[in-house]
């Protein structure tokens, strides 16, 4: 449901929407606890993704390397990433399911936990952190003497990231 309208009134929060039908069913069918209220955040493009995995596609092959390889090293190097302290008795099922990371320090056997670096992949980042992405790949591609857009091109990338 899109929110076109939003006001305030004594204590309660009024939402209005221009699908009715939508609003009743949402409203009959609240529960309290299972909504968050967040700002939506601006995704990047598909095709600012595209150019990036064309550049880490020339990267990875004049270095001879893998392009998943080449990926991990651009998300180490301009990627998103924090640090998390995990419990030993989840480890196996952290590691299991998270798809980027490593041990960022060993802690001692009595901590019983493990702190890991997190990587998060590049599918979840807003518009800003795939422009941070995207210049460090292209700084890349530049030292290899690989072909880059124009700055002009770039420009027109960063509009249509505005724009999704």
């Amino acid at each position: 449901m899109k929110i076109t309208e939003c006001r305030v009134a004594g204590d309660e929060l009024c939402l209005r929407s221009t699908d009715f039908t939508e609003i009743r069913r949402w409203a009959y069918n609240f529960k309290a606890g299972d909504y968050e209220i967040v700002r939506r955040r601006k995704k990047r493009s598909n095709d600012a993704n595209a150019y990036a995995w064309r550049l880490i596609g020339e990267i990875a092959n004049v270095l001879r390397a893998d392009k998943d390889e080449v990926y991990i090293d651009m998300l180490h190097k301009y990627g998103q990433q924090f640090v998390c302290k995990i419990p030993n008795s989840h480890r196996s099922k952290f590691e299991r399911s998270t798809k980027y990371w490593e041990i960022h320090e060993s802690l001692p056997p009595e901590e019983k936990a493990q702190y890991y670096r997190v990587f998060v992949g590049s599918s979840n980042y807003d518009t800003q952190e795939m422009s941070i992405l995207i210049d460090g790949i292209i700084d890349e591609a530049k030292n290899l003497d690989i072909e880059v857009i124009s700055e002009r091109e770039k420009s027109l990338l960063l509009e249509e990231w505005g724009k999704v």
